[in-house]
């Protein structure tokens, strides 16, 4: 198979810390428990009738587990993965061949599904509702159809932009699931465990230190622990302590809200340079020097989550809440009006 289109089957690779710290079955994933409950209902009675999972559609921010539950899905069903994402299929014979090399109840992991181009899409209605594929052979007058039938799948689809997904395409997912920021006590146990699994003696508030500071992201939690580790073990600690994580964190400039550099730049920027705002997307990348979609994507949730950062028509607001984080007093404006 084109390396282009697929990143490759299911792994075991222990060497690689974030399939490492993965969790492998459904038991052993920690949060998002309304999700668990019923996947887990979906997947038994898949076994129960030994057919193929339903499509599943998974959105949500980043790092909350998308990926991680697609190879979980896998396992469950006892079935082998392949990994692509939406940016890599660029034309119907992309599509086509990862689907005809498929065996049955292979499961098909297409992550930010919604950058996957309109073209592109069209050919995978037929191939989720019915099992098909229609390909189009020849050009001109001379040009037929020829029908596919495919072995049964199940794709699952990851995405941070639900949105950007078309009608078409949401509707043919079975099962479609959010995933929530977790809360701090999830946090801790993902904390935990992955120290656990590293070897890496840790207290318990010290865990609660780096849970508090993740933003509410596994991933985030796993990196931040790492980075905390390699502080500890080059002091010469023999655990993280509440102090050692704080004073790790600290040098990391992760506050306790779990706010980095650019999320303060962010803030202080619409506060300094805006009023306080509103000021649209596009000015404030430009102000800042970083790509609008990286704001969108990756910081811009967790900021309006937190109550940091409102959304109005107008554009984005600073609230009272991100003034009291900069050590400023609001004056007046909308942040006053929102968060007063």
């Amino acid at each position: 198979m084109d390396e282009r289109l697929l990143t490759g089957a299911l792994q075991d690779d222990e060497s690689v810390p974030e399939v490492t710290l993965r969790p492998r079955a459904l038991d052993e994933f920690v949060g998002q428990a309304k999700l668990k409950e019923t996947l887990g209902v979906f997947i038994q009675a898949a076994r129960k009738r030994r057919e193929p999972l339903d499509h599943v559609l998974l959105f949500g921010p980043p790092g909350l587990g998308k990926t991680t539950l697609a190879h979980i899905v896998a396992r469950e069903m006892g079935a082998q993965i392949r990994v692509t994402a939406g940016p890599v299929l660029e034309k119907a014979g992309d599509v086509a061949a990862l689907l005809t090399n498929l065996a049955p109840g292979d499961v098909l992991f297409v992550d930010e599904i919604h950058r996957i181009p309109p073209a592109v899409e069209e050919i995978l209605y037929p191939a989720l509702e019915d099992g098909k594929l229609d390909l189009v052979i020849g050009t001109g007058p001379a040009a037929r159809t020829v029908e596919l039938r495919l072995p049964p799948f199940t794709l699952v689809g990851a995405t941070t932009r639900a949105g950007l997904l078309s009608q078409p395409l949401t509707a043919r997912f079975g099962i479609t699931h959010r995933l929530d920021y977790y809360d701090p006590d999830a946090l801790r146990t993902i904390v935990l465990r992955s120290a656990d699994i590293l070897g890496c003696p840790i207290e318990g508030d010290g865990a609660t230190e780096i849970a508090s500071r993740s933003r509410g992201t596994p991933r985030i939690a796993n990196r931040l622990l790492r980075r905390v580790r390699d502080f500890v073990e080059v002091a010469g600690d023999s655990s993280i302590s509440l102090e050692a994580a704080r004073r790790s964190l600290d040098r990391l400039e992760v506050d306790q809200h779990g706010l980095d550099e650019l999320d303060r730049r962010i803030l202080s920027t619409i506060v300094e340079r805006f009023g306080g705002g509103p000021v649209g997307l596009s000015a404030l990348a430009h102000s800042i020097g970083e790509d609008k979609g990286t704001l969108e994507d990756l910081y811009e949730p967790f900021l309006l989550q937190s109550g940091f950062l409102a959304r109005t028509p107008k554009g984005r607001v600073a609230t009272a809440l991100a003034y009291r984080h900069l050590g400023l007093t609001p004056k007046g404006g909308a942040a006053g009006l929102l968060f007063g």
